[in-house]
């Protein structure tokens, strides 16, 4: 039977903190080594195609492995002691292409367990992990699968391997003696490092003790009502150093923020989206900054927005108004309370715009709307808009689905996207405002902006969700000039190109914010250089990323709950926890 052990209570597991995870880290690179790597399988790539399982036994530190693995991809764990037959397990695995095998010792010497290896071995894409002395490693001597073999065995270990599996972490070593007949000394394959790392700030320079004056900030924020909860993450150099939910969802304090948590990103939603498309297709020679809008939308041809150019849109200098308040005009013939063919488009529960209103209302509006000076900075949603219209009449395929499925699917982020209700349960996602004026609801999973809402909740300016995890991949992406996990999704020259200052009359690249060199405004941070480019969003959102310090910086919070407030605003509460990595930085060890 599988079940090698009598099943216990899990044991509580003490994760080393500051210099002694480094240590334990550094101690468990050293003790580790990768064979039968021959066709590459490690690091995992095709993540979006990839149904992925991790089969523990006797690991104790199963719980930290699989929690390190669900950084990278959704990975479904599975206990093998709970298993008696080896056919139900590979019955219950039918459905995944690439199993992670967590082995122990113990594991090694159970021959149903080498069975289950031997059938395997050609049939699916599988890893075995195997923490232990190395003695019984022969029992593999006749198997293809790739081995990661660490013999220390502890949670950091245990962390280090699964990494190691994605390419968080190169494995580095060989063997140094010879473990059978097949691994001899020499024996081993050398990985790179290709995605995120996930480690503690002395991993970097950085002292967590240093970092304390974010939870102050937290507390000031949360207490004084700016914001009822929110999650940071930061990178530094490739390596999460800090990941941390504060508050709860809403200010009843019944369920705590969580760092997978979803919020809505609002207009950060330009630069995670629309404009990643804009430089794909740019990048790909399908679509030119210096064309024009017409070039590319029929119906803006007979209209003053004909020979707006595509760079004016990207730059916010079209001479467009800011905004136009769509839903003020709805008439009570233009929604339902119930879906229907004649009012399909859902903008939230029991609000349903009737059909086509977009192409007979807000589109014609967006078209005839007064035109300003061209060639000065006004910052407008309809830019995004009109840039929607434009990436999908190329590429013929919704905005949702093309960045769907060429970035976050491919780069393993498995909360971003839009129209999150049809994808998770209402729970994880974070509510916004209690609308009061036009849907008369509160907001959980459905976008916040208004006229984002009224096309449907996919929009250029606004309607993606996300967590911090997925918004630190692909803001690595970018800060590795366009490459992550192996794949080169830019060419660097195409990120230069957008995320650096392209305006003589704002600080603005091209769909990305920037830093501010009026010093005085301190934005988006006291300390963050004059190459940093990112983005805010209405709710209370904001991503920066600082090439100079290597620096990712992600804050996500719902301060528009359950109205709008602008404490969060006023008191800067995203800039100075911002703040804190930077001035930590400077302290050093």
């Amino acid at each position: 039977m599988l079940n090698t052990a009598c099943a216990q209570k899990p044991p509580i597991i003490t994760i080393p903190t500051g210099a002694n995870y480094v240590s334990e880290e550094n101690l468990s690179i050293q003790s580790t080594v990768l064979l039968n790597n021959e066709q590459g399988v490690v690091p995992l790539t095709g993540l979006d195609k990839a149904t992925i399982a991790s089969v523990r036994f006797t690991h104790e530190y199963a719980p930290v492995f699989d929690s390190l693995l669900n950084k990278y991809a959704r990975v479904k764990n599975f206990n093998g002691l709970t298993y008696y037959n080896i056919s139900k397990l590979t019955d219950d695995l039918k459905l995944y292409n690439t199993i992670i095998l967590q082995l122990t010792d113990l594991d090694l010497n159970n021959q149903q367990l080498l069975n289950f290896i031997t059938m395997n071995d050609k049939l699916k894409k599988m890893v075995v992990v195997y923490w232990g002395s190395g003695i019984p490693l022969n029992k593999l001597d006749g198997v293809n699968t790739p081995v990661i073999w660490c013999n220390r065995i502890s949670p950091v270990a245990a962390a280090y391997a699964a990494q190691a599996v994605f390419g968080g972490m190169a494995i580095t070593q060989k063997l140094t003696k010879n473990a059978s007949a097949k691994y001899v000394a020499g024996s081993g394959f050398i990985t790179a490092k290709t995605r995120l790392q996930y480690t503690v700030p002395e991993a970097v320079g950085i002292k967590a003790e240093n970092l304390t004056a974010v939870d102050n900030i937290a507390n000031e924020a949360i207490n004084d009502h700016a914001t009822p909860g929110f999650t940071v993450l930061v990178a530094k150099d490739g390596k999460v150093i800090f990941n941390k939910a504060y508050g709860y969802h809403t200010y009843t304090k019944t369920q705590p923020d969580k760092i997978t948590d979803v919020f809505d990103l609002a207009s950060v939603t330009k630069i995670s989206a629309t404009t990643l498309e804009v430089m794909k297709l740019v990048d790909e020679g399908k679509l030119s900054l210096d064309s024009t809008m017409g070039s590319y939308v029929a119906l803006a041809r007979n209209t003053s927005k004909n020979d707006i150019k595509i760079r004016e849109l990207m730059l916010h200098q079209a001479g467009l108004v800011s905004y136009i308040p769509f839903y003020e005009r709805i008439k009570a013939t233009d929604h339902s309370s119930d879906s229907s063919a004649a009012y399909p488009t859902k903008v939230a529960d029991g609000y349903y715009m009737r059909k086509d209103y977009f192409k007979e209302v807000m589109w014609p509006q967006m078209l005839n709307s007064a035109l300003r000076t061209r060639g000065q900075y006004v910052y407008s949603d309809l830019s995004m808009y009109f840039m929607k219209e434009v990436v999908e009449t190329v590429t013929a395929t919704p905005l949702n689905v093309y960045v769907q499925d060429n970035f976050y699917n491919p780069l393993g982020m498995q909360t971003a996207g839009f129209l999150p209700r049809n994808r998770f349960a209402a729970d994880q996602i974070v509510p916004t405002e209690n609308d009061t004026y036009f849907r008369h609801t509160l907001l959980t999973g459905y976008v916040h902006d208004q006229g984002a809402a009224m096309v449907g909740g996919v929009s250029g300016h606004a309607g993606l969700f996300a967590s911090t995890n997925d918004l630190a991949i692909l803001f690595q992406m970018l800060l590795n000039g366009g490459n992550y996990g192996g794949i080169q999704y830019f060419k660097p020259e195409t990120v230069a190109q957008f995320t650096a200052k392209q305006s003589n009359v704002s600080r603005r690249g091209l769909g990305f914010d920037r830093w501010d060199p009026v010093v005085s405004k301190h934005y988006p941070s006291n300390y963050a250089s004059d190459q940093t480019f990112g983005h805010t969003g209405y709710t209370g959102t904001c991503v920066w990323v600082d090439p100079k310090s290597q620096l990712v910086y992600i804050f996500l919070s719902n301060r528009v709950y359950p109205k709008d407030s602008t404490l969060l605003n006023s008191r800067r509460i995203r800039g100075r926890i911002q703040d804190v990595f930077y001035e930590a930085m400077q302290k050093g060890m």
